[in-house]
């Protein structure tokens, strides 16, 4: 069995990908950050399929609190799993939200960094003696960073998110020496919570979204958590430093 680390757990594209992750017969510990009820949902939704979860509050934008968050992990490993080390990382938690360039303020702009790049950098630095030689880590990107997804009213969040692509590859390199595979996923728009539940809030723009993405529809969480999950497997074992778009074809 292995053990899997996951952040933002508690809906959308993280919920999904534990409960992919666990289908597969790993452990997961997943983090939430104010959905306490979402993240014990999934432990549910993993334990009802015969799986072992847990769920550990965690905010990615405080970098000072990885150090007890990484106790805590410590914890749970040994008292759950009889582990003292984990093999699979997802950076997955995050913020988002459209603001025209003119309007971005310096709050915002600090907002995204901290949560979408700082976090998971030193978040992979305070858990990196806990992984196995061999393990795998994935950062859920997005493909608002790269050519085909680039977007009006995105320029805060993509230039956090394309920061993320690039610590991808660069950590891929610099952990290749312990095997540790690192690799990202960009998915395009998906129905998750996120900005607010912008999709339930305004679900007159998911046509027009839906005829941009070549399968024709607006993509689910469970779309890009099989991947996710599919990625961290040793299927993938030959494959690190890559970003992999999850997209269903947006502006194919």
């Amino acid at each position: 069995m292995g053990i899997a680390v996951l952040t933002g757990g508690s809906s959308g594209i993280g919920q999904a990908a534990a409960i992919r992750i666990a289908e597969r017969g790993n452990g997961v510990i997943l983090t939430y950050h104010q959905n306490k009820e979402g993240a014990a949902d999934t432990v549910a939704a993993i334990e009802r399929n015969g799986g072992s979860a847990a769920a550990l509050h965690l905010d990615v934008g405080d970098a000072d609190s990885f150090g007890s968050f990484a106790d805590r992990v410590t914890e749970e490993l040994a008292d759950r799993w009889d582990r003292r080390d984990f093999d699979y990382l997802v950076n997955n938690a995050g913020v988002s939200g459209p603001t025209m360039f003119p309007d971005v303020t310096p709050a915002q702009f600090e907002r995204f960094v901290h949560v979408i790049m700082r976090g998971p950098f030193f978040l992979i630095q305070t858990l990196l003696p806990l992984i196995v030689n061999g393990g795998a880590i994935v950062n859920t990107t997005s493909n608002s960073a790269i050519p085909t997804g680039m977007t009006s009213g995105y320029s805060a969040y993509a230039s956090a998110k394309g920061g993320l692509i690039t610590m991808t590859r660069l950590l891929a390199k610099e952990l290749a020496g312990r095997q540790i595979r690192v690799n990202g996923v960009s998915p395009g728009p998906t129905r998750t919570r996120i900005a607010d539940d912008a999709f339930a809030r305004h679900p007159e723009v998911i046509p027009a979204i839906a005829a941009e993405t070549a399968f024709g529809r607006v993509g689910e969480p469970d779309d890009v958590g099989r991947v996710i999950a599919a990625l961290l497997s040793d299927d993938f074992a030959w494959v690190t430093g890559e970003n992999l778009e999850a997209s269903g074809g947006f502006h194919l």
